[in-house]
């Protein structure tokens, strides 16, 4: 079925009056029913504001498909309207909406309809149709447009001999929100473009929905959308798109269709594809790639043996020394655990995880062998970073030193070259240039916030809250979260507690602001604003990040407040952290006041609410 056989003549508008969503779906109603094509007026009225209700229905881009689907319809149906100077539909940019087509389907709708209507999407996505539709002076010309569009795409899907099959892969540093956003967004995208796409998740516990050999032998390309190393070697010989977890949450669209064009350099095993020939930009390029391979694999390593330290300190503070009067011998053997032995891999496991990023498994060795020099000589974690990429790009350097080597040697080269060479010149460099400057450094970091005075400690701590909560997972939220995971190394505690509670601010407070401002929210996002109570008390700051998206001017100024507000307060009650996860279910393990510690994290929760509840406009309004 053609897309202008729902759409006819007398189902169109080309000069909607009002700038306010519910003058629009009044008019398009009122053209659906005079067609004949709906029997009962009001009751289809409702169901559109119902659909609305659930989540805005502006998609974008100017665009706009308030739909329902009921028994008041007589038939399938579109009415078109434009508006020249734009309506405030709530669109998902926040942005003026131009283009309105009011889809309605009577509750038996058959699958031809559907089709349809899914090709009406498609279309809608591409920058040309949208222009000509806005330049369009006529019913017949909208119908002109639409007909030529939907013929060219209807041609393209016939001489498709199969449909494409996308392969991907997803993956953030921590695992938890991210990994899984960019894997729902690519496939949701994918299924509206009739593409075929399996997405591997590289989580929190461990990969889920494995690639096969077979699926990536028939798959057109590859995806890799992470900020993590993911394994790349089954990819040999096939084209592989590699972008940040954002862009797979935020233009999933752009992956798939370069995908479908292979437009992206054959990965032919040992390196990774040219950086420079894909999707990642600025800050999400290889340095911060590795920096987050590194950090990922660290973590396990820093909560892991931060709460266990923190667990001891309730025995007495002093519990863990046996000759303290409070000695205890499980709060020894607690700290030894902690403190001793995963606290002293912190540094090496850094080190080689960023290696083994930048030049594979040959990296790994002498990148731990480095971060362990750094450990040993007072460097510490800045002297981590620099030893993992020291290590990696010397090994690179080595790999292309002995390229030329008989291939009689090539078996020696990752048993023996690599390694002897690798952790000599790594080792070399380390103690003769770098350790002794850097552990300086190191030492005179830590002296000057351990010995930060109040006024500095609570612009400190307004920074780190407003890096928290910027981009809520991104890189500038990295950033704060590895300076203070780096510093519970050098035992200064008092920034992971800001970071903790500024993390745990924005999911929190949009919780609050979804239960006390109900008419700002739809009952879509009520219903979410539940789960981000739990997601907040579990410092998983991601949870804020659909109602940013949807609301960024309002929603992310009120979120890096509030996150300031509590990163102010804890580093000004002088709390502590060394459990750098965890959120509330650790705050009994603060030093300095639990207390007071939760009264910060309320009062940046409160703030964010109450901001969000001024700042926000009532929904249809």
């Amino acid at each position: 079925m053609k897309i202008t056989e729902l759409l006819t003549t007398n189902t169109i508008q080309l000069h909607l009056e009002g700038n306010q969503k519910i003058e629009v779906v009044e008019q398009l109603v009122d053209m659906l029913y005079q067609a004949g094509k709906v029997t009962n007026r009001e009751e289809f009225k409702a169901a559109i504001l119902k659909r609305e209700e659930q989540s805005t229905t502006g998609i974008g881009d100017g665009i706009a498909i308030p739909h329902a689907k009921t028994k008041a319809v007589k038939e399938a149906a579109i009415a078109f309207g434009k508006s020249i100077t734009g309506v405030d539909y709530q669109s998902l940019d926040g942005k003026p909406a131009h283009l309105f087509f009011m889809i309605a389907a009577p509750e038996g709708a058959n699958n031809t309809h559907l089709e349809a209507l899914a090709r009406l999407s498609g279309l809608l996505m591409k920058a040309e149709v949208r222009y000509e539709l806005l330049k369009a002076t006529s019913p017949n010309e909208i119908i002109d447009i639409i007909n030529r569009f939907d013929k060219e795409e209807t041609k393209k899907s016939t001489n498709s001999v199969k449909k494409d099959l996308i392969v991907a892969v997803t993956g953030c540093p921590t695992g938890i929100a991210h990994t899984y956003m960019a894997a729902d967004s690519l496939k949701a995208k994918a299924k509206e473009m009739g593409v075929e796409i399996k997405v591997e998740t590289n989580g929190s516990g461990g990969a889920k929905n494995i690639l096969t050999e077979e699926e990536i032998e028939k798959a057109t390309a590859v995806i890799v959308a992470a900020d993590i190393n993911v394994e790349m070697e089954r990819f040999k010989g096939k084209h592989v798109i590699q972008a940040a977890v954002a862009d797979g949450i935020h233009r999933p669209q752009q992956l798939i269709e370069k995908a479908l064009k292979r437009d992206a350099p054959v990965y032919n095993g040992g390196d990774r594809p040219n950086e420079k020939s894909t999707e990642q930009k600025g800050t999400k390029k290889g340095f911060y790639k590795h920096l987050m391979n590194g950090v990922s694999n660290m973590l396990p390593f820093v909560v892991g043996g931060g709460i266990l330290i923190a667990i001891s300190f309730l025995f007495g503070y002093n519990a863990f020394k046996p000759d303290d009067p409070s000695y205890h011998p499980i709060a020894e053997a607690l700290m030894t655990i902690g403190g001793g032995n995963a606290f002293g891999l912190i540094v090496p496991v850094l080190s080689g995880f960023i290696a083994l990023s930048i030049a594979d498994r040959p990296g790994f060795a002498p990148g731990m062998i480095g971060g362990l020099i750094a450990a040993n000589g007072g460097a510490g974690f800045l002297g981590g970073l620099i030893a993992g990429y020291l290590a990696g790009y010397l090994v690179l350097l080595i790999k292309k030193l002995v390229s030329r080597l008989p291939k009689s040697l090539e078996g020696i080269k990752s048993i023996l070259i690599y390694p002897l060479l690798g952790i000599a010149a790594t080792g070399f460099i380390m103690l003769y240039v770098i350790n002794k400057p850097v552990a300086w450094l190191n030492a005179s970091i830590t002296e000057w916030l351990t010995g930060l005075g109040t006024g500095n400690a609570i612009l400190l701590g307004i920074i780190l809250g407003l890096m928290m909560a910027f981009d809520m997972g991104g890189p500038i939220n990295k950033a704060a979260y590895v300076f203070g995971t780096g510093l519970l190394a050098s035992g200064v505690y008092e920034p992971m507690a800001a970071i903790m509670a500024a993390g745990m601010v924005p999911p929190l407070g949009i919780a609050i602001a979804t239960t006390l401002f109900k008419n700002k929210f739809t009952a879509e996002e009520r219903n979410a604003g539940k789960a981000c109570f739990v997601m907040g008390l579990s410092f998983i700051t991601e949870g804020a990040i659909p109602f940013a998206a949807a609301d960024p001017f309002r929603v992310i100024p009120a979120l890096m407040a509030g996150s300031a507000v509590a990163g102010a307060l804890s580093m000004a009650f002088k709390i502590g952290l060394r459990a750098p996860h965890g959120g509330f279910f650790v705050v009994p393990l603060v030093e300095n006041g639990a207390l007071m510690y939760t009264f910060a994290i309320l009062v940046g929760a409160l703030v964010t609410a109450l901001l969000i509840g001024i700042l926000k406009k009532p929904v249809n309004s």
